[in-house]
């Protein structure tokens, strides 16, 4: 059984100096979300959301007790452009204890990034823990023609 539950929500400005949060903000106000994929009563992700509500203003009202704030995005602010970045990191110590686990364990780290026109809608840092995946990429060479 899935869940998401959420351990932070606060509205704020972008943090003065870091410009990917400017940029996100436009301006305005971002709602930041931190929240954590439960299966099974185990966690698998901790997730570090921000949503600009300049361009996605109807999620300052949403509670997200019923739908993760990734899939109510995806179901009612259809994003036209996204950026992922996948890295390998060891937990932190926050990290770490909102996953159930020791210090430095292997997380594969996803970092996205959406936008809607020229509008930026959100950006994302998903910590998930590394032991549950496996990434295989299969491909051939291409003929020259």
């Amino acid at each position: 059984a899935y869940r998401f539950d959420l351990l932070d929500r606060r509205r704020r400005k972008a943090r003065a100096g870091d410009a990917d949060e400017i940029a996100l903000a436009a301006g305005g106000e971002l709602l930041a979300l931190r929240g954590l994929h439960v299966a099974g009563d185990r966690p698998f992700a901790l997730e570090d959301r921000l949503i600009n509500l300049a361009a996605v203003p109807e999620a300052a009202e949403l509670d997200f007790a019923q739908e993760s704030p990734g899939t109510w995005l995806l179901h009612h602010v259809p994003w036209t452009e996204a950026e992922t970045r996948i890295s390998a990191v060891g937990a932190d110590s926050a990290t770490a204890h909102l996953l159930g686990v020791e210090i430095a364990t292997p997380c594969l780290l996803i970092d996205r990034r959406t936008w809607r026109g020229d509008d930026r809608v959100t950006a994302v840092r998903q910590y998930f823990l590394g032991s549950a995946y496996d990434l295989v990429a299969r491909f051939g060479p291409t003929s020259a023609r």
